[in-house]
């Protein structure tokens, strides 16, 4: 019972930001500023819908937050399988050094990156262009670690070694033996990265335009700015863009959790 009642609130903490966010998305100022706050949705949704679009091209942040966070994720996976199957059993010279670099990397704060990163942007002439966003982010050192613990993990080395002797490419290797044993971890680390991509602020604020070109963060922060904060009109965005990673989530959600469950040397049924 205690338990229950734990869990139950637990998840009445976890949706009521969203579920405040949907109550002041749907009312005006004036309803917001009274002395006692409405606690049910109300009827100004659709007004603030139209004034979100009109303020800023929301659908075009969106269109980009898509485009941004679906070909970092596709990517990030790809590169990071591969280079966790080549740090996990290949054989090569300088493969120790390599990954201690990856894993230096790490530990570098991103913001000392800024400035010579948006000169070879800027050098490149992808300022204001969603490449300045989408080639840095290709592939992470979180995800080649996470991946080579994988594999390490996941797939044995007799196997790969089996299929080797067996006269497999190694490309067909990967296709064949690693990615079937790595379902569950390329689900986690495609929805980690995901989240990371479609919430991204600081790097798509610095070098891309907030009117031609923004994400769906940029294009809140635009909504925030002015002499005073419209709240309502804030919120309406801020749940516009959270629907479709709730969305993804409630699709994906199952088979997250079962593969988290199920452990590393288990796979994810499809």
């Amino acid at each position: 019972m205690l338990r229950t009642l734990a869990l139950a609130a637990l998840l009445i903490g976890s949706l009521f930001p969203l579920y405040w966010s949907v109550v002041v998305a749907s009312h005006d100022n004036a309803a917001m500023s009274a002395r006692v706050p409405p606690l049910l949705p109300g009827g100004e949704l659709g007004r603030n819908l139209g004034e979100v679009f009109e303020a800023v091209d929301f659908g075009a942040a969106l269109a980009n937050s898509a485009i941004v966070a679906g070909t970092v994720t596709a990517s990030t996976v790809l590169l990071s399988t591969l280079a966790g199957f080549a740090f996990a059993h290949l054989r090569f010279r300088g493969r120790r050094g390599l990954f201690g670099l990856v894993l230096g990397s790490v530990m570098v704060p991103a913001q000392l990156g800024v400035v010579p990163l948006f000169e070879l942007v800027g050098a490149l002439g992808w300022v204001g262009r969603l490449e300045a966003v989408v080639v840095p982010g290709l592939v992470s050192a979180f995800g080649v670690f996470w991946m080579r613990q994988a594999c390490r993990e996941a797939v044995p080395r007799e196997l790969v070694d089996a299929a080797r002797v067996d006269g497999c490419p190694l490309p067909l290797v990967y296709w064949h033996v690693v990615l079937p044993a790595l379902r569950s971890h390329v689900l986690v680390l495609a929805m980690l990265t995901f989240l990371a991509a479609w919430n991204d602020f600081f790097w798509p604020l610095v070098v891309l335009d907030p009117v031609e070109s923004p994400t769906v963060q940029v294009a809140l922060s635009t909504l925030a700015g002015g002499y005073y904060t419209d709240y309502p009109l804030v919120l309406t965005g801020a749940v516009l863009g959270t629907v479709p990673v709730v969305v993804l989530f409630a699709l994906l959600a199952r088979k997250l959790v079962t593969g988290l469950l199920r452990g590393p040397g288990h796979s994810v049924r499809w």
